[in-house]
């Protein structure tokens, strides 16, 4: 519904050409809001092969294009293809030169989404920003903080990628689409007619083609990744068998180690160092106790005392209840009720207060 509170304020969209921003776009438009849209142009290099379709592709600015023109508001593609490979892919490349397993979708939300893209729409006297996640934005007046909620869609929720969102980007952001369901999305776009309103769901991650992450490493790495395709693999302190690098393995990974022993087997630490991958039988894979670093809390600014949350491990996670402890500026501890499996470094752990994100934090070193 068109509000008056509304007719002075400018949204940057930051538009995918796909269902979610679209709609998202639309029902800001419907709110009276004055739109700017915008598609990010994030990766195309000549060694990362480009899709005909997905992110960043023709189709989809076109898309996007498209979308703009049909609801009436400029629309506009900038190029932070730079900014992206120096952040984003860089930092994708050395997580698994550590041995450890990234999450870029979170970094990407931290330095572009909600950098670079801020920064611009903040330039351009933009009143917010606005983008078509399932997750929603709540503001605590008496604190004043601002954190990020659980959508309105549990299947589609994104509140885990988000826990990396500074305070002062939170404030100048809209979820459009954070209480609705999928569905009701899909149900709205064909009642505009937009092209996206079936298509399907991106799996893979933007910039690595066919989901083969090894294959972008090996194309900017090509002698790292020679240097380090025999290794060894370590079962009870034993060499059980050889592996191809240490990079084609993460934690918890069962299929592809070409070992027979008679039982399960998965991979429960990865030695870069050594170039070793050490194996184990499925209770070697469950702990309780480990590290976070790179810390952002949104509900508090610190925590001040033991505090009980549900943490997630992983994007699909339901969570588990643990304890925090914070052990200065940078690191929480995290020791879960129970053992829980494959706890993998790189990948972030988020903490939940029922539908609130406390916070979150990069997953580092295992305690037990």
């Amino acid at each position: 519904m068109n509000t008056n509170n509304n007719i002075n304020k400018t949204v940057v969209v930051a538009m995918s050409g796909g269902v979610d921003s679209s709609v998202a776009a639309a029902l800001l438009k419907d709110e009276g809001y004055n739109l700017i849209g915008i598609t990010m142009k994030t990766w195309g290099f000549d060694d990362i092969p480009e899709k005909d379709s997905g992110c960043c592709s023709l189709e989809t600015i076109y898309s996007a294009k498209n979308v703009a023109y049909n609801l009436g508001f400029e629309h506009y593609t900038l190029d932070f293809t730079e900014k992206f490979n120096d952040t984003v892919i860089e930092n994708f490349i050395s997580e698994y030169i550590k041995g450890h397993t990234p999450n870029p979708c979170v970094l990407c939300n931290k330095t572009i989404k909600w950098g670079a893209l801020l920064e611009k729409a903040e330039s351009l006297g933009a009143d917010y920003i606005a983008t078509g996640h399932y997750a929603k934005i709540i503001h605590n007046e008496q604190t004043g903080r601002y954190n990020i909620g659980v959508s309105g869609d549990r299947m589609k929720d994104q509140s885990y990628a988000l826990w990396r969102v500074s305070q002062h980007a939170l404030s100048k952001t809209l979820f459009p689409i954070g209480k609705y369901e999928k569905t009701e999305i899909r149900e709205i776009a064909a009642g505009l007619n937009l092209k996206s309103a079936n298509t399907p769901d991106s799996q893979e991650i933007c910039f690595v083609p066919d989901d083969d992450y090894r294959k972008l490493i090996e194309i900017r790495l090509p002698d790292f990744v020679k240097n380090i395709n025999h290794g060894d693999i370590i079962y009870k302190d034993k060499k059980v068998g050889s592996h191809s690098g240490y990079i084609n393995y993460t934690i918890g990974q069962r299929r592809g180690l070409n070992l027979a022993l008679g039982h399960p087997i998965y991979v429960t630490k990865i030695d870069a160092e050594n170039n070793v991958i050490v194996v184990d039988d499925v209770d070697g894979l469950n702990n309780t106790a480990f590290i976070t670093n790179e810390i952002n809390l949104m509900t508090v600014d610190k925590l001040t005392e033991p505090t009980k949350a549900l943490v997630k491990i992983r994007y699909k996670d339901k969570g588990s209840m643990a304890t925090l402890y914070q052990e200065n500026d940078d690191e929480i501890k995290i020791v879960f009720d129970e053992k829980q499996k494959a706890i993998t470094p790189g990948q972030s752990a988020v903490f939940y207060d029922g539908d609130n994100v406390i916070g979150g934090g990069i997953i580092q070193n295992i305690l037990y």
